[in-house]
């Protein structure tokens, strides 16, 4: 992170690859404390989902000032992933990894999350956190769910500065061609035949596939044009 601007650099994509759907991957990937569950449950067809999880986790360490599940090996991990989400039940288990067919865990309750992180902290921080971290990655934030969440409104408020003073990263600087495609999007007027041309278009299908609420809020008003 960059102080001055608050600007992130992500680095180190030796292990990024693109996803095909049917196509098996590796499971035994990503840093251990980021690791998805169905990964520590050995699935080898997984999505985007594990990625969620990740973010999840680096948000929780940033809000405790820890690692949020520091396991000290695989197993050890879901171990510290239970003793805060609770033990899976068998239908999240069959949700990370269909094949698998062990369901012996000791029952654990899940620990509130109200009562794990600082009380001064906002609900919508902890809520947000909650919401990235599920055992089912069909019940996880996407990307685009967890950026329109009510946590990050402050950063859609128009001429809002850092503390500092200096002025925002260029958080809505989308690319003509970016904002033409929101203004179809947003329209009420749209066909279904126009959808299915859209959602192939490089970089919006997930936008495209979003309902009209989380598109309106993902893009504040004096960003659209």
């Amino acid at each position: 992170v960059y102080p001055h601007t608050h600007q992130v650099k992500i680095c180190d994509f030796g292990s990024a690859k693109k996803l095909v759907p049917g196509e098996p991957n590796i499971s035994y990937i990503c840093s251990r404390y980021y690791r998805a569950p169905e990964l520590i449950f050995g699935v080898m067809e997984y999505t985007t989902a594990i990625d969620m999880w990740s973010v999840g986790c680096v948000m929780a360490e940033l809000l405790l000032g820890h690692p949020l599940f520091p396991g000290e090996s695989g197993v050890d991990q879901l171990v510290e992933i239970i003793k805060i989400l609770g033990t899976p039940t068998r239908e999240e288990i069959k949700c990370m990894n269909p094949n698998y067919t062990e369901f012996k865990f000791p029952q654990i309750k899940a620990h509130p999350w109200h009562k794990l992180f600082h009380k001064q902290l906002p609900p919508e921080a902890v809520d947000l956190v909650s919401r990235l971290l599920q055992y089912s990655p069909k019940l996880r934030c996407t990307a685009l769910e967890a950026l329109a969440h009510p946590f990050f409104d402050d950063l859609r408020v128009p001429d809002l500065s850092l503390p500092n003073g200096r002025p925002l990263p260029s958080l809505f600087n989308f690319t003509a061609q970016g904002k033409s495609y929101f203004k179809i999007f947003t329209s009420y007027f749209i066909f279904e035949s126009s959808w299915s041309v859209i959602t192939h278009v490089n970089g919006y299908a997930e936008l495209a596939g979003a309902s009209t609420e989380l598109r309106q809020r993902l893009v504040p008003e004096h960003a659209r044009t």
